[in-house]
């Protein structure tokens, strides 16, 4: 993550430098990314139906529910059941082990988008046996730090899909050189979320523009999250249920420094001696 502050803030000056947005400099295609929200597990089934609803109101294009052993085929099921033909997922965060296969295997009945790290995240092996045993494809989040770990497990078979983290990735250079790959290898790739505030998601929607981010991200609109962002211009959702990507130089937003300040409390500044040498340490250790 410090390695990814680091990089993004630099491609940030660069496009400022070239008056160039950020999408334009890693080859974003796309005006609109699609974006798609992620829900908690919840104290009810109806609680959870009701999250549904609501969130279906505002316009998310895609629905994300998280799930864990003794939470998850009931409450797939009854959203599947009333809302039929929505774009559904599920996300497990390495909740299961292989022995979990044949409850994981009646999911296959409810025509789910993809399900998301359900074993653990140093295990692509038991992931490469889960994926032939299940028509869903499985999608690889927490597993995947470096390029080649996502050429290891496409190899193997160990997912069908892979989610993009630009912070687990340390930055946008290794992401799109991640997007890249799967794209060649014909995977689909989407953008996940890390509780950004504005800044973050400005980067988030950059990276989704690229033309492999085919499936809808967990980078939802400033209000799913804060009361109040640290941008001047919140992302909102469009009436297609998108996010705009931001055409101004760098990541194409600004910071309301008053809010800043008002939400600050402490403060580091780097001489060019010590951002040089952690320049060094982030070059050597980054893996592009």
């Amino acid at each position: 993550m410090a390695i990814a502050t680091v990089e993004m803030g630099l491609w940030d000056l660069m496009g400022k430098l070239r008056d160039t947005s950020i999408s334009a400099l890693i080859g974003g295609e796309k005006k609109e990314v699609q974006v798609g929200v992620s829900i908690g597990i919840q104290p009810t089934i109806g609680n959870l139906l009701e999250k549904v609803e609501s969130y279906l109101n505002d316009g998310y294009r895609r629905i994300k529910i998280k799930i864990k052993p003794g939470y998850d085929v009931q409450p797939v099921k009854e959203v599947r059941k009333k809302y039929p033909k929505i774009l559904l997922q599920v996300d497990a965060n390495s909740a299961y082990s292989l022995q979990d296969s044949k409850m994981l295997r009646e999911l296959d009945t409810f025509n789910l988008l993809l399900i998301e790290q359900p074993l653990a995240h140093d295990d692509i092996i038991d992931h490469s046996k889960l994926q032939k045993f299940l028509k869903t494809a499985l999608c690889l989040d927490e597993s995947i730090h470096t390029v080649q770990d996502a050429r290891k497990a496409i190899e193997i078979g160990a997912c069908r899909i892979i989610n993009i983290k630009a912070g687990r990735m340390r930055g946008l250079l290794c992401s799109k050189n991640l997007h890249d790959l799967c794209r060649r290898h014909k995977i689909p790739v989407w953008c996940g979320g890390m509780l950004e505030t504005g800044i973050g998601r400005a980067f988030n929607v950059a990276l989704a523009s690229l033309p492999g981010f085919t499936l809808p991200g967990d980078t939802s609109a400033s209000k799913r999250y804060f009361k109040r962002d640290i941008i001047t211009e919140e992302f909102e959702l469009t009436k297609d249920g998108t996010l705009e990507v931001p055409t101004a130089p760098g990541i194409g937003v600004d910071v309301d420094l008053k809010l800043l300040d008002a939400c600050t409390i402490s403060r580091e500044t780097l001489t060019a001696h010590q951002f040089r040498s952690s320049e060094f340490v982030a070059h050597k250790r980054t893996s592009f």
